[in-house]
């Protein structure tokens, strides 16, 4: 056993300027980007991690790396590391990924951790730094990747999942991190983030079974399994149908398809309107919004839009392939809370924006392929009201993985869910 003092660093300034304009951000090397290994870093900062824009004396190592994009291009993508005060024993990360939700690159936590001005999307990060606390101060590195990319590409779950298996590559190639072969790494989000932390999780072998092979366990909550099913949830709803119009944004940006002719006047506006939105400014700001109003009158329903069809097809989680670390998934199905009606057919009760049911048959699933899954769901709880409860177990469960404690799971008692097929296409 060894322990390590690492002292923070960084002081008051001046604001970092934002992703866009700096050029940390960029990368400038010689070598085509294409021709480098996902994961390499690129370029390494510390600072100290900010909250309201106010150092702490937590460091803070920002890497840029190379990453993999929705559409298999090469990308950059920053993950930030802070260093636990005090380590005792070997090293150990805990990738946490954030629920900040935005079309706003500047919105990126590794913005806001450096400094950077505060935002409505950028306010999610700071609450976020209260979250892993316990973690630093158990002594755990904790690394938080720019999950959606420097593009904010909203809800494309692999790419989350591509920039979050990088960052934790980055992190164990970087000596300023002070990872070593031997160190593991865990995996935790909630809502946005739980699409990241899920898909890495299933991409993990094939992708990165460098990653994988270290992997302790994966912790998520309110899954965003299948997005198409999601539209048609919270279509009409009355706090969270402003997620429409975000979610068709995202995927138009992930995989470089123009989807504004199949828009309304009304659509192209709202969809022109909210480029640079985050998930604050959208919720309750659209209610009764329908798919049908965004749309054109021969685009009524969103599976008579080709390109949608085959985007989406892609973003249902458990086709990118099969976990090998066990699996924490809780879910909540009071989405009446939140004015989200629990009644549409083939649909069933769900949080408010993610569904119940297929994150049961996800989880049935994964199960039926050997994974340990241990389910939880709080059929009282909307989505909001579940991150709590969820966090409250998600994060024994995943230091028990570190510990050393076999993983129980429940797959007998998970109830059936939804169909999962992907739209037919042709």
């Amino acid at each position: 056993m060894f322990i390590i003092l690492v002292v923070g660093a960084g002081s008051a300034g001046a604001a970092p300027p934002p992703p866009g304009q700096d050029p940390f951000y960029r990368y400038d090397g010689a070598t085509p980007l294409v021709q480098v290994a996902p994961g390499t870093v690129l370029k390494t900062r510390t600072s100290s991690l900010h909250v309201l824009s106010i150092p702490t004396p937590i460091s803070a190592v920002q890497l840029l790396y190379r990453s993999t994009g929705q559409r298999g291009q090469a990308t950059t993508n920053v993950t930030s590391v802070l260093l636990p005060p005090l380590r005792v024993g070997a090293p150990k990360v805990v990738s946490y990924q954030s629920f900040y939700d935005s079309l706003n690159p500047d919105d990126e936590p590794s913005y806001t951790i450096s400094g950077g001005g505060l935002s409505l999307g950028g306010a999610i990060p700071q609450l976020e730094s209260g979250l892993v606390q316990p973690l630093l101060l158990s002594g755990y590195a904790v690394a938080i990747p720019d999950t959606e990319g420097q593009q904010a590409d909203f809800a494309a779950g692999p790419e989350y999942g591509y920039n979050t298996l990088d960052g934790l590559r980055a992190a164990y190639n970087s000596p300023a991190v002070g990872l070593n072969a031997t160190s593991r790494a865990g995996l935790i989000g909630y809502s946005g983030g739980a699409i990241a932390t899920e898909w890495a999780a299933e991409l993990a072998p094939k992708y990165a079974p460098d990653v994988d092979r270290d992997l302790v366990g994966a912790a998520m909550g309110g899954v965003l399994v299948d997005p198409a099913h999601n539209l048609h949830y919270v279509d009409g709803s009355s706090l969270w149908a402003g997620v429409m119009p975000m979610a068709i944004i995202g995927v138009s940006r992930a995989f470089d398809i123009d989807l504004t002719p199949y828009l309304s006047a009304k659509g192209v506006d709202i969809y022109n309107k909210l480029q640079k939105a985050t998930i604050s400014q959208v919720l309750g700001a659209y209610p009764g919004l329908t798919w049908a109003e965004l749309a054109k009158p021969e685009y009524s329903v969103p599976e008579s839009v080709p390109l949608y069809v085959h985007a989406v097809n892609q973003m249902i989680m458990g086709t990118g392939g099969t976990p090998t670390t066990p699996l924490f998934i809780a879910q909540g199905a009071g989405g009446t809370l939140e004015g989200t009606p629990g009644d549409k057919p083939g649909i069933g009760p769900g949080d408010g924006v993610m569904i119940a049911g297929d994150v049961r048959t996800l989880a049935r699933d994964y199960c039926g392929r050997g994974v340990k899954v241990q389910y939880t769901q709080y059929d009282a709880l909307s989505h909001i009201g579940t991150a709590a409860p969820w966090l409250a177990t998600a994060m024994p469960w995943l230091t028990g993985r570190f510990a050393g404690i076999a993983a129980s799971q429940n797959c007998a008692a998970i109830p059936a869910g939804n169909g999962l097929d992907p739209i037919p296409e042709g």
